[in-house]
């Protein structure tokens, strides 16, 4: 109201008078008159938990976990899980405003791609990848780690240690897979499938070669200098490295191959993919062959 002119001003010509932005005005006057009740802390009849107690149950999830290092989106799907709603972006900021993150190496610069990156198939035992990595024991010096995987699942269907990497070892984690998924060790038991390795001389071996081949399995190496084409298997290979090989220390080869054994039971039932809604490898199988089953009937 103007005293002089005994009428209502317009609120933009008082604020230009004054040399304030009306949003100011407008945020005064909201915050005089506004008192936010409890209520507004509840969403979907659920408390809403602030920054500290949501790091508390952040916390709680990481240290139930058997894994070590996993990163905010699977700690946001167990938040879920266990009734707590919250955005997979404040997890990450809180995680890391605590120094809860999962350690990340984005590595060198890459090169052009040799492949269109489609190496997942549509469906479990269409494609599997194997490949071994390296480590050491305490008594029987350096040891070699082979596995096999399933590209759709991400399902270790087969794992080995050995002194020597040989042909004939390197073909064990594949037979496993195969008495796993078939049933048996016989000629073209697994016609129709897969398996993507390197041009390691263990795998361009004549002798793996016409294992496979009598196995029923189509040969498929991956394109050279390109180990994205066998992603499926590498990213295994550091999950596995990451939980197991760098944290413990094993004596011998035997005792080695006894806890890659039980370390891959664990990873297929509780280890969570992304890409399967946070889902474990061997419930990605059970839920694909239960869909089957049902259009089927």
């Amino acid at each position: 109201m103007s005293a002089s002119l005994n009428r209502v001003v317009p609120l933009n010509r008082v604020c230009t008078m004054a040399g304030v932005a009306r949003s100011s005005v407008y945020f005064s006057r909201r915050a005089e008159v506004c008192e936010f009740p409890p209520a507004r802390m509840r969403r979907a009849g659920k408390r809403w938990l602030g920054d500290d107690d949501l790091v508390v149950h952040i916390r709680r999830v990481l240290g139930a976990s058997p894994f070590l290092g996993e990163g905010y989106r699977k700690v946001w799907a167990k938040l879920r899980f266990d009734g707590i709603r919250t955005s997979r972006c404040r997890v990450m900021r809180l995680m890391r405003e605590h120094n809860l993150r999962a350690p990340t190496d984005f590595g060198g610069p890459k090169g052009p791609r040799s492949h269109d990156g489609t190496i997942i198939p549509p469906a479990p035992d269409m494609r599997w990848g194997t490949d071994l990595t390296g480590t050491w024991t305490t008594k029987d010096g350096n040891v070699s780690v082979m596995l096999t995987v399933d590209h759709h699942t991400a399902e270790i269907l087969g794992i080995h240690a050995a002194k020597r990497a040989s042909r004939w070892e390197a073909l064990e984690p594949v037979r496993q897979a195969v008495r796993r998924c078939y049933g048996a060790i016989r000629k073209n038991v697994a016609v129709g499938l897969e398996l993507r390795h390197d041009h390691g001389s263990q795998y361009m071996s004549l002798h793996f070669q016409q294992e496979i081949e009598f196995l029923g399995i189509k040969s498929s190496p991956s394109f050279v200098r390109a180990p994205e084409g066998n992603g499926c298997v590498e990213r295994a290979i550091r999950t596995l490295k990451e939980q197991l090989l760098w944290v413990k220390t094993f004596d011998t080869v035997e005792e080695l191959r006894r806890a890659l054994l039980e370390w891959a039971e664990l990873y297929n039932e509780r280890w969570m993919i992304q890409r399967h809604g946070y889902s474990s490898p061997a419930q990605r199988r059970r839920e694909y062959y239960a869909a089957t089953e049902q259009r089927a009937a």
